[in-house]
């Protein structure tokens, strides 16, 4: 996906006055419902990272290196207001056969852009081929997983999509869900995302000495990562030919949809033409796959459907609510980017890996040549594979900040 927007600084202040609350109520507005009872929580909710309950996944849903398959769900912290307490779900994997001695270390997956609506989470609809392949791949490597869905998908209640702050609360106490309950598990964690998803790991690992500052986390890996500079935000979107269907509008719809939560007065003919406003209503329950195919049926492009007048004027207040929190990481990231990336630009994804580095994170960066979004997350795992097994053996990174094109590689 493209990133149009950015996070709001975490404050202690925030993280005290964090309350507990009840089960939000479903609404149609943020594309709840459709979904079974389990998840639903009309309790009260106390501290976040605490496994609310937990089932086995359907057959369909259990990926195939796995040993187990569980649908979990657990509190958290609410990110978009970021006082009260919201319930999140999530899939917990283990690999096959009994775990090594001092446990499996756990691979903390961040998905990419999926949709709004509960019935879009992954827990519930299931993955795309390209991620079964990801994730088997770490099952088989000895890793387990658990996959948050994120706030408001699958759970009542609003997705904050591109927020930062939600997905890095929701990927965080997931891993604290299943660190305090599950058995066979060591303490070391990876953060691993792609797209939103990859957003969602950098957040994580930002917020993490503040926010869950007990978890062992020891790198990340992020593919396809959208950033927005602190240093020259700009709230207008490059679409490159304007006549041409564009599928990434749809991205935009859930975005429109995000910042309308936020502030109800937004008028969306403001965003967009007349020919375009009938699909904003349909991606409240539309997941991405169908609404990206519905852009494409209708033949919208950024010249028939996005008006340019007012975007900057309307988007640009809220960008604070999507930036990470910091540049400067605790722990390692391996970053992959593919050169014929046209949903996040590449020359975005090696800027942020320079200013990272220049900001004191040990990143090491690739710019694999001939590959898209999607074809990034697989082929990277050459390179990413073997930065995991060093970070785990407390082996030294050695920094690589503004890589040269690899070769695609094959698995």
């Amino acid at each position: 996906m493209r990133p149009l927007f950015p996070v709001l600084v975490l404050t202690t202040a925030l993280l005290l006055s964090a309350k507990p609350t009840l089960g939000a109520t479903p609404d149609a507005r943020f594309g709840d419902g459709g979904v079974s009872a389990f998840y639903n929580w009309s309790g009260p909710i106390q501290r976040p990272g605490r496994l609310l309950r937990q089932e086995p996944l359907p057959p369909e849903l259990v990926l195939s290196e796995a040993g187990q398959g569980m649908r979990i769900l657990y509190t958290s912290t609410d990110g978009i207001g970021g006082t009260e307490r919201v319930v999140v779900s999530g899939a917990y994997f283990t690999p096959k056969g009994k775990p090594p001695k001092g446990g499996w270390p756990l691979v903390a997956w961040a998905h990419g852009t999926v949709g709004l609506a509960d019935t879009c989470a992954p827990s519930w609809a299931g993955r795309s081929e390209r991620d079964i392949r990801y994730l088997n791949r770490w099952l088989s490597e000895g890793f387990a997983v658990v996959a948050s869905d994120f706030q408001g998908i699958g759970t009542p209640g609003p997705h904050g999509y591109m927020m930062t702050r939600p997905v890095a609360y929701s990927v965080l106490d997931s891993v604290r869900a299943v660190v305090t309950t599950q058995r066979g598990l060591s303490r070391k964690v990876i953060l691993v995302g792609q797209s939103q998803g990859a957003s969602a790991a950098f957040a994580a690992a930002g917020f993490s000495p503040t926010y869950a500052p007990e978890l062992d986390i020891r790198g990340v890996v992020s593919t396809g990562t959208p950033y927005v500079s602190e240093k020259k935000i700009d709230a207008t979107k490059t679409y490159g030919d304007g006549s041409r269907i564009d599928p990434t509008i749809a991205y935009t719809y859930y975005l429109t949809l995000t910042l309308q939560h936020l502030r109800p007065d937004i008028a969306a003919s403001d965003i967009y033409t007349e020919k375009a406003m009938p699909l904003l209503e349909s991606a409240r329950s539309m997941c991405l796959r169908p609404l990206i195919q519905a852009v494409i049926d209708e033949g919208l492009t950024p010249d028939n459907a996005v008006k340019g007048g007012k975007q900057a004027e309307i988007f640009g207040p809220f960008l604070p609510h999507f930036i990470y929190p910091t540049l400067k990481l605790p722990m390692p990231i391996f970053m992959g980017a593919g050169a014929a990336d046209t949903d996040v630009a590449p020359s975005g994804q090696m800027q942020l890996a320079l200013e990272a580095c220049d900001a004191g994170t040990v990143v090491e960066a690739h710019l694999y040549k001939g590959l898209d979004h999607s074809g990034t997350v697989n082929a990277s795992l050459k390179d990413s594979l073997p930065f995991v097994r060093k970070v785990l053996d407390g082996e030294p990174i050695a920094p690589r900040c503004a890589p040269q094109s690899d070769p695609p590689g094959a698995l």
